[in-house]
């Protein structure tokens, strides 16, 4: 019945409620969900701390943008080879235990990274392996993390969940930053890993608190072929390549471009690592406000539309800070820039997870991932290069120039992106026909 959800048997928990569609934050309803948001908030606030004093570490310790973005890549290079095995393993396995199994070693790993710098091993020879372990137990943990978002809520409320698990990671990347970078000037880069420890013991309790089944599939024939079938199911119509494509573009010349911001903060505006942490913590606020927007906005558009809207607005966006000398405008377009980059992932990520089975997110969502994180890393060391070679603003006027110029490009050529859009979307378009 149209206005209510409708509940699958073993894939949300029963209840007895009718849930509208309309509501900006109607996933909130549902146990489960409002546990596993909580636990990654606080989780996510301790990653961001992380992440923030360890590019601050980096680029003081070496002076070095290109040093910056080779412990951005390590992180993410585990992407690039395993992401499409672990989306095949997001479907074979129990997604909540394979989440439970990383989240722990991405515990252990963090506590690592941080009792090293107190022993004063402070190499790149140490802290690069260290990401680089931390990037491999992410790769696992993603595709079954996002394939289980549409567990956790129904079908209808897929967009809603999806941008509001992508608003808990943005509200934490707002907070954790300035967290991060009080935390490097009172206690340094050790304290702010070892927090991030302890923070992963609120996403591990929220699993363990969940009631809902995430059982494994039965899945027959190899690994390989398990992997083909996902990639013929996303490489087989033109609609999802030239999602990935356009994905992959704004990921590799647009969001790579935070290796750039220590940088940016220190040479730039001539900020420290407070003004580094406010323009992060800018793009999170941003994103937050792009999550009940986007879900706002996709009860009167189409997923393409705002595609094409949100990828134009990022890239001119970015062009501008290129131009920014200012603080409090750079602030402005950082904020710019979180709420267009959240609403056209989250419409992206909601259009390929809405047209498969359940059976074939994790696999979806590698591809996903090996687009969006895979080839981010491969940015971050282009844009690092060329910053190191060029200026920062130099770099950032080609990075946002592509993503201005691929925005123009779909919205110029409507046909690109004419089938993106979920079926829900399109089964409203036909009622309407029929009417």
């Amino acid at each position: 019945m149209r206005g209510e959800a409708r509940v699958y048997k073993g894939s949300i928990e029963t209840m007895e409620i009718s849930v509208s569609v309309k509501g900006t934050f109607s996933s909130f309803r549902y146990r489960d969900f409002r546990l596993l948001w909580s636990g990654a908030f606080l989780s996510n606030v301790g990653t961001w701390i992380h992440n923030t004093a360890l590019l601050w570490f980096v680029r003081e310790t070496t002076g070095s943008n290109t040093w910056v973005g080779a412990v951005n890549m390590a992180w993410f290079l585990p992407v690039l080879v395993l992401v499409l095995w672990a989306g095949s393993l997001a479907d074979r396995l129990d997604r909540r235990r394979l989440i439970l199994a990383t989240q722990t070693a991405m515990m252990l790993l963090a506590f690592a990274m941080g009792l090293s710098l107190q022993l004063r091993f402070t190499s790149m020879a140490v802290i690069i392996p260290l990401s680089t372990g931390m990037g491999m137990a992410f790769v696992f943990n993603f595709p079954a993390w996002r394939a289980l978002i549409p567990d956790l809520v129904p079908r209808e409320q897929m967009l809603n969940g999806i941008a509001l698990d992508a608003a808990q990671f943005n509200l934490a990347r707002s907070v954790g930053p300035l967290l991060g970078a009080l935390i490097l000037s009172a206690w340094g880069a050790e304290t702010a890993f070892h927090i991030n420890a302890a923070s992963f013991l609120a996403v591990i309790l929220a699993l363990l608190a969940m009631h809902t089944k995430t059982p494994a599939a039965a899945v027959s024939g190899s690994t390989g072929k398990h992997i083909g079938e996902g990639m013929r199911v996303a490489f087989g119509e033109s609609w999802s390549r030239n999602l990935l494509a356009l994905l992959a573009t704004f990921s590799f010349f647009g969001l790579s471009f935070l290796v750039l911001l220590p940088g940016m903060s220190r040479e730039v505006l001539g900020r420290g690592s407070e003004g580094y942490g406010a323009l992060l913590s800018a793009i999170g606020v941003g994103a937050v406000a792009g999550a009940p927007l986007v879900s706002f906005l996709r009860r009167r558009l189409r997923e393409n539309t705002i595609m094409k809207a949100t990828s134009t607005l990022f890239g001119l966006s970015l062009l501008a800070v290129a131009f920014c000398r200012d603080l409090w405008i750079c602030l402005l377009l950082a904020f710019f820039i979180g709420t267009t980059s959240l609403m056209l992932s989250a419409a992206i990520n909601t259009v390929l997870q809405a047209r498969v089975a359940r059976e074939m997110r994790g696999r979806i969502m590698s591809l996903y991932i090996l687009v969006f994180q895979g080839i981010y890393p491969l940015g971050g060391m282009f844009l690092a290069y060329l910053a190191d070679a060029t200026s920062i603003p130099a770099t950032l006027m080609v990075g946002g120039g592509v993503c201005t110029a691929a925005g123009i490009m779909v919205a110029a050529f409507p046909s690109l992106l004419r089938d993106a859009v979920s079926e829900g979307a399109a089964s409203s378009r036909e009622e309407r026909g029929r009417a």
